[in-house]
């Protein structure tokens, strides 16, 4: 398979984990590169919007993230070879999916939490 068809191409696509119809970004990037049911996306990229990576694999989402003037990103970490990337969040993605990863640390922290100093 050539690396062109295993790309993905910008405007509407299926999702590698839901396999729900994605529509471009109604917001107007016309970039969109993950699901926004369930937050997956597949590695496409080696450089942010190139669409040149031939891996072509799973996107898992494990993280929500901020950056500086209040700007939510997703984490994500490829199925396939590890990487991770970052994407922003769109105004249509799932709110308690994005919140269920954002409580994902506090609900079960890698410590634990009765041996905390000062307890």
């Amino acid at each position: 398979m050539s690396t062109n068809s295993r790309r993905h191409e910008r405007g509407a696509f299926r999702c590698i984990r839901c396999k729900s119809p994605v529509n471009p970004d109604p917001y107007g990037s016309d970039h969109r590169n993950h699901c926004p049911r369930c937050l997956w996306s597949r590695h496409v990229d080696d450089e942010i919007g190139d669409r040149r990576s031939p891996c072509a694999q799973g996107m898992e989402p494990i993280a929500v993230s901020s950056r500086a003037g209040g700007e939510w990103t997703l984490v994500h970490r490829c199925t396939g070879c590890g990487q991770l990337r970052v994407n922003r969040i769109a105004g249509d993605d799932d709110e308690l999916a994005l919140l269920a990863l954002a409580i994902r640390p506090i609900s079960d922290p890698a410590f634990p939490l009765d041996r905390l100093p000062g307890r």
